[in-house]
């Protein structure tokens, strides 16, 4: 297929554009590489066509009246600042839907950002619930704010309400998305649960067969530490600040 070359601040893409699928794990927000220049209509015209789109961690958090109503689209929920919320906490996850996404993985936890209270189509039609857990009360000791809580989000947590903080979406016109809201920490992908769920949900977004013991792969501690790029050195402090 073609090649494009897409740019965003800070990011850059390569797209084809007969890609069966395509999976962005980027900064998000306002930086978000789908909102940069035409990227919404490429990928608008990729999801059209029938291809799978993914967006991880950060990635999942586009603007509400930028790139929301598209995400609702593509992927069936994003973060939605002043909504959503962004806490560090360790889910336990210990039952999984019947799904291909899901063939061969088995209960975990990871102390991650795994976020919730995401905003999703109408009665979430079309999104099956790949990890979903109640969040303990570990996640509203900050103070309400754009990404850190909000009142609904408080009453959520009160009721003990289940979280969904990754997903799997069928579109209306046959089309496939994923949304995995984890993945802060990069040491977390020497899970081999955590990392099995992205990886079959790749193969299930191209239309691939999803082996039914999921996709095997090892990763070790010294691949982990591959191709890391530097810490950036701490930030001198103001003199006479402390």
């Amino acid at each position: 297929g073609v090649i494009m070359k897409l740019r965003a601040k800070r990011t850059g893409l390569m797209l084809s554009l007969g890609a069966d699928a395509v999976i962005i794990y980027c900064d998000g927000g306002g930086k978000h590489p789908a909102i940069q220049e035409n990227h919404k209509e490429i990928l608008d015209g990729l999801a059209k066509r029938g291809a799978g789109l993914g967006f991880m961690h950060y990635g999942v958090e586009i603007p509400k009246d930028n790139g929301g109503p598209e995400f609702l689209r593509w992927i069936g929920g994003y973060y939605e600042t002043n909504y959503s919320c962004n806490p560090m906490w360790s889910p336990e996850y210990k039952t999984f839907a019947k799904h291909p996404v899901t063939n061969g993985v088995g209960p975990f936890s990871n102390y991650d950002e795994w976020y919730f209270n995401m905003r999703f189509v109408d009665g979430r039609m079309g999104v099956t619930a790949i990890l979903s857990a109640v969040p303990d009360a570990s996640v509203t000791t900050r103070p309400d704010g754009t990404h850190s809580g909000n009142p609904e989000m408080r009453a959520q947590v009160a009721r003990g309400d289940a979280q969904v903080v990754s997903w799997a979406y069928e579109r209306p016109d046959g089309g496939r998305g994923f949304g995995f809201t984890g993945a802060h920490f990069h040491a977390n992908w020497g899970n081999e649960d955590f990392r099995r769920i992205v990886l079959n949900a790749i193969l299930w977004l191209a239309r691939m067969e999803v082996p039914a013991g999921g996709v095997k792969s090892t990763v070790t501690a010294d691949d982990l530490a591959l191709n890391l790029d530097p810490k950036p050195a701490a930030k001198k402090k103001a003199e006479g600040k402390k």
